[in-house]
């Protein structure tokens, strides 16, 4: 889906790793949430409350749960999902432009 209808917008943004990644909320009137974000290069780690389905819009990137070994590259048009109350790193090279979908 390339557009959203119907929804807020929180006006604050969502900073980590100093500016590194930025993200604005996006509330549904289902009451779902995603956020639409960008990712500049680097190495993150996140930890998540809720499931997560990560879409990369455009870039590229490696990611992996904590405790795996196994990098997983995926780039524009891919997405990768989080299990909830989970941590998870990314290797970005590329500037990554993506929508993270909070799962129920």
């Amino acid at each position: 889906m390339p557009e959203f209808s119907n929804v807020s917008v929180v006006k604050k943004a969502n900073i980590y790793f100093g500016g590194s990644v930025a993200s604005h909320t996006v509330l549904f009137p289902d009451g779902s949430k995603k956020t639409l974000g960008i990712m500049q290069p680097g190495e993150y780690e996140f930890s998540t409350g809720a499931a997560e389905i990560m879409e990369i819009l455009s870039g590229e990137l490696e990611w992996k749960m904590k405790n795996s070994d196994a990098w997983i590259k995926v780039t524009g048009g891919d997405s990768f999902q989080v299990p909830a109350q989970s941590a998870f790193l990314m290797k970005v090279p590329v500037v990554c432009d993506y929508c993270c979908s909070f799962l129920p």
